[in-house]
């Protein structure tokens, strides 16, 4: 069991998302983001399974599986993706993506960074989070059009502007835009 060396890591990923979302604007997601990581369920699985250079969630889905905690961390927390998926009526699949609200992308895309921050350390390049997102692209069909198109613009822009730019456009346009 890694107890500290779990709470070091997601309190230090809080913190990071933390200041992320009070640059833009978004404080109260900044405050309220992932206490769910705190609760028993996927606290308890964190500490099992805690590496330091990637989720645990991935590492406890290799052992079991299925990852619990991520099953009641997704359920929890609007700036994941996975959060907005419904029943599809009239559609060719059973589950479908419905559009995330812009304020839960901009979070999401403060996560993706805080993350990568986090995992990679000194090796962090304002690329890394786009290029994570490719790794995965061809896996996200369930994820509505308009949040990827949205997801992927701002983690394009990131990687091309750098972060400066890329959260002020979020703050002054994104967020402002209906």
């Amino acid at each position: 069991m890694y107890i500290w060396q779990h709470f070091k890591t997601i309190t230090h990923h809080k913190l990071l998302v933390m200041r992320y979302c009070f640059r833009i604007g978004l404080y109260r997601q900044g405050l309220a983001h992932d206490l769910s990581k705190y609760s028993f369920t996927e606290f308890s699985r964190g500490c099992r399974y805690w590496q330091g250079n990637r989720s645990p969630n991935n590492a406890e889905r290799e052992d079991t599986g299925v990852s619990l905690s991520w099953l009641h961390h997704k359920g929890r927390n609007k700036h994941h993706f996975e959060y907005w998926i419904d029943y599809g009526i009239g559609c060719d699949t059973i589950i479908k993506g419905v559009p995330m609200p812009r304020k839960y992308v901009a979070e999401m895309i403060m996560d993706r960074i805080s993350a990568s921050r986090t995992y990679l350390g000194k090796n962090y390049t304002d690329s890394a989070p786009y290029e994570y997102y490719r790794k995965g692209k061809e896996h996200l069909w369930f994820v509505h059009e308009q949040t990827k198109e949205q997801l992927e613009f701002l983690l394009r822009m990131l990687a091309e502007k750098g972060e400066k730019k890329t959260l002020r456009y979020i703050k002054d346009t994104f967020l402002k835009e209906r």
